[in-house]
């Protein structure tokens, strides 16, 4: 038998059997598409129906991870309908952004307000400010009673002075520079203690306590622009709770009319007002609530200069703990202790002067 070459749109036997043609197409290639189809293989299944599904729409990010769940499979027939921009989502609050594959970097709520044209300033509030007026009220009292029942308020507002000073910082939980601090403020309280209420016990104690920190930091191994970061943070936590010990170096009756004006100050302060309104408000019933125990003590009608002089540190104060959208635990910390801490200086000065 003699081999013949293949011929186009031929079937080939693989066991020697001579080429065939397709049924009824002879040696003709296809002309007629509709005709191919009619001998190809087709589907007789059940397939997809499309029109009984809907496209699904993109979820919300997740609100702890900001990575989008998984989505349900979409049709693979026919185009996908154009989609209107998604509503912002709730998870917007958490300051994240929709998750993209380069990451997406944070954006705080102090940024964003300040985008949106919002004052990034959120005042502590009225309960921060009646733990304040509370504090101030327990110095006012413990001072009359005697110098040693003043060290119980005033360690308690040393002690969340430091922390809350650490915490407005964005250092948390930086325990050793809230125990260095706290320590500090321990180590001036008693060096007034056996130096007489003397104040230069005040500055000597601030000066050792800088130096014990820059030597802290200096054996530090982090990054030269943190160790500088927590040198200052670290500094100022601890001058501030040592110049809460004003306190203790000040008179009874100075500090009877000087904690007393700051609580009603830093309650007037938290009254819903506007804030040039709140401000004059506060300054004129720290006066007024410094006239009134300054006729209970011997300091008379000069108690409301001591009062004024009291409440504007005090509001200086509360204004730093309203910076930058500061969080909860800062309002009940720095929030409550800046006011009374910073309030300390002009209490003993004026007092001294007002005497």
């Amino acid at each position: 038998m003699t081999n013949q070459p293949n011929q186009p749109n031929q079937h080939y036997d693989p066991y020697g059997q001579q080429p065939q043609a397709w049924p009824g197409q002879g040696y003709q290639g296809y002309e007629d598409p509709h005709a191919a189809q009619q001998y190809t293989q087709q589907w007789q299944g059940q397939t997809w129906e499309t029109q009984n599904h809907r496209a699904v729409s993109a979820q919300a990010p997740d609100p702890e991870t900001a990575i989008l769940t998984p989505q349900s499979p979409r049709p693979l027939q026919g185009p996908r309908p154009p989609q209107e921009p998604a509503a912002p989502a709730a998870t917007d609050a958490t300051g994240y952004g929709p998750a993209t594959v380069g990451g997406n970097a944070r954006v705080t709520d102090a940024q964003r307000a300040r985008a949106e044209g919002r004052s990034p300033i959120i005042e502590p509030g009225m309960q921060p400010a009646a733990l304040t007026a509370l504090l101030g009220l327990l110095l006012a009292g413990a001072a009359a009673v005697g110098t040693y029942a003043l060290l119980v308020p005033l360690v308690i507002l040393q002690a969340v002075t430091a922390a809350g000073w650490f915490r407005l910082n964005g250092m948390w939980p930086a325990r050793q520079g809230i125990a260095l601090g706290f320590a500090g403020a321990l180590a001036a309280d008693a060096a007034l203690l056996v130096s007489g209420r003397s104040p230069s016990a005040i500055l000597g104690t601030i000066g050792v306590w800088v130096l014990l920190a820059l030597v802290l930091q200096l054996r530090s191994h982090a990054d030269p622009d943190e160790r500088m970061y927590g040198l200052m943070a670290t500094v100022a936590a601890s001058a501030l709770a040592i110049v809460a010990g004003g306190y203790l170096a000040a008179a009874a009756e100075a500090v009877t009319v000087g904690a007393v004006a700051v609580a009603v100050a830093v309650l007037a302060r938290a009254l819903p007002l506007p804030t040039p309104a709140s401000v004059v408000v506060s300054l004129i019933a720290a006066a007024g609530a410094g006239i009134a125990m300054g006729s209970v003590t011997d300091l008379g009608t000069s108690g409301a200069l001591l009062g004024a002089g009291a409440a504007v540190c005090a509001l200086i104060g509360h204004r730093v703990a309203s910076y930058d959208y500061p969080s909860r635990f800062v309002h009940f910390t720095a929030g409550v202790a800046l006011p009374l801490a910073a309030a300390a200086p002009a209490v003993y000065v004026l007092g001294r002067a007002l005497a």
